[in-house]
């Protein structure tokens, strides 16, 4: 079995409230979940109006799928032109 996590910080220029932040957000959170069957979750600057920390996470039966799997949602993010992806990082988990 293979996890890997993937946090994306995003900067959202065009954001000049709460309620707008949650108007970019959700539909990546959303669109991440029903497209690419993950898991996803806002993890972070819930308080920020122009900031958004996103995780996304897959369990695979094989290392390459999972990776494939979140190239596609990564560059899904990308594909957002009000979203600015400051940083993504991923992380395997480890049963050690």
């Amino acid at each position: 079995m293979f996890v890997l996590a993937l946090r994306m910080d995003l900067h959202l220029p065009a954001c000049r409230s709460l309620k707008d932040r949650r108007q970019v957000v959700k539909p990546i959170i959303d669109g991440a979940r029903h497209r690419f069957r993950v898991s996803a979750a806002e993890v972070g600057g819930l308080d920020r109006w122009q900031r958004a920390e996103i995780g996304f996470a897959v369990v695979s039966v094989a290392s390459h799928q999972a990776r494939a799997i979140m190239d596609e949602v990564e560059r899904f993010v990308w594909s957002f032109p009000e979203v600015e992806v400051l940083l993504a990082e991923r992380s395997w988990l480890d049963d050690a």
